[in-house]
């Protein structure tokens, strides 16, 4: 009971928190907005995804900007990837001290900065160090943002993560056509990033008082409350890192799917360039119409039936893109990949955040798991690229097909706790 519940009705006394000053009808529309807190949590996880993508869509203007070589590029990523790990292993003793909605307040109000900081710096040292410390801010929202919404699945005892990946998705298309019309009409990169900061801080102020501080737990406490600080050596469950393997090989395939399809039916298969760039448009396509109707689909047949048809579907996907030599039949075969692949990640996060009553805290698991995940896509490109050299794009992308067959057969995703 809040201290606004606690006041008789027949004073006058302002009520305590963020209600204050405010109207009985303006705390009924907040409270219609806020609902259950699915919308607010997928908000965040759209504003992260449309802040991360912006960055990369111009990535290439940034490049000619400082002039740098692709070598400068790759570095560049890599101490992105590298500071987004680190942040990832601090994030759960953060978070066990002040709580998970402190942390997404703030990080959704210096992500904008700093991506505002990375258009706006003229020397190619400040980008890199702008770009890095946007990448140690990403990391530690990505896991918090998971974290949180499990706290929203555990309160609801229904699945939000799907819907939650979906608005990610969707910001990548978002951020990608709005740079196509913004560089099609010569708005410069500098100027792109700091309106598109500046849109994403207005909206950070906004949803961060609306985020749900979540539901009564068994003990009576709140499950996004400050709790014990965990030491660095918990949370490396075996489930976690048999999740985390999975997640990892996942992001892999996501990221074989985005980079190599297109040159996999140029090269491979003949296909004509506008032709092979739609493999990444149709995958991309049918994963964010899985994640839409996720949540229902795992409602109606539960998470390790769920995964284990998903799974099995997107290895027939690649298999079917990979062998036929057909380039329509591929980019059909890279759709049912995207498909298949669309619920499995939000599930493993789901799964590897419920933890036991033993377990330190949500974002200690999912920072964990996470770091797994970052690491399939830091390492994935540079494998598969080093791997084709070798034995041939074809083969490369064919040794994927029995991991994702052992993803979905070996993987196991404990049941749902109770809120």
């Amino acid at each position: 009971m809040t201290a606004e519940d606690q006041t008789p009705a027949h004073t006058t006394t302002p009520a305590a928190g963020p209600a204050r000053g405010s109207t009985p009808s303006t705390r009924s529309r907040i409270a219609g907005i806020t609902g259950d807190g699915r919308w607010p949590a997928t908000a965040v996880f759209f504003l992260n995804g449309l802040t991360l993508s912006t960055y990369m869509v111009r990535l290439v203007s940034l490049k000619s900007k400082h002039h740098l070589s692709d070598g400068h590029i790759g570095l560049i990523g890599v101490l992105f990837a590298v500071a987004a790990l680190a942040c990832m292993q601090g994030v759960g003793p953060v978070t066990a001290r002040v709580g998970i909605r402190p942390v997404l307040r703030v990080s959704l109000i210096v992500m904008p900065v700093l991506l505002a900081l990375s258009g706006v710096v003229d020397h190619p040292i400040a980008f890199a160090v702008a770009v890095t410390a946007l990448g140690a801010v990403n990391g530690t929202t990505d896991a918090v943002m998971n974290a949180h919404a499990i706290t929203i699945e555990r309160g609801l005892s229904r699945p939000v993560l799907n819907g939650c990946h979906a608005a990610w998705s969707i910001s990548v298309v978002v951020a990608s056509l709005t740079a196509a019309i913004l560089a099609h009409t010569g708005v410069t990169v500098r100027t792109h990033l700091v309106a598109a900061a500046a849109v994403l801080l207005a909206a950070g102020l906004v949803l961060g008082p609306l985020l749900k501080p979540g539901t009564p737990d068994s003990a009576g406490a709140h499950p996004l409350a400050p709790r014990r600080r965990p030491s660095w050596r918990e949370g490396w469950s075996r489930t976690v890192m048999g999740l985390g393997l999975a997640g990892m090989v996942l992001m892999i395939c996501e990221g074989v799917a985005l980079a190599w399809s297109a040159i996999f039916l140029h090269d491979s298969r003949g296909a004509s360039l506008g032709l092979a760039a739609t493999a990444v448009t149709a995958y991309t396509g049918a994963q964010t119409v899985g994640r839409l109707i996720g949540d229902r689909l795992t409602l109606r047949f539960g998470a390790p039936a769920l995964f284990r048809t998903s799974g099995l579907i997107a290895a027939f996907g690649l298999t079917m893109a990979l062998l036929t030599p057909d380039p329509l039949a591929a980019v059909a075969g890279f759709a049912v990949t995207g498909l298949g692949t669309s619920v499995l990640l939000p599930l493993a996060f789901s799964a590897a955040g419920q933890g036991s009553p033993a377990d330190p805290s949500t974002a200690t698991l999912i920072s964990r798991f996470t770091t797994f995940t970052y690491a399939g896509v830091l390492l994935g490109p540079a494998v598969i690229g080093w791997s084709a050299e070798v034995f041939s794009l074809f083969w490369t992308l064919s040794a994927l097909i029995p991991m994702l067959f052992a993803v979905a057969l070996l993987s196991r995703l404990p049941g749902r706790p109770q809120p």
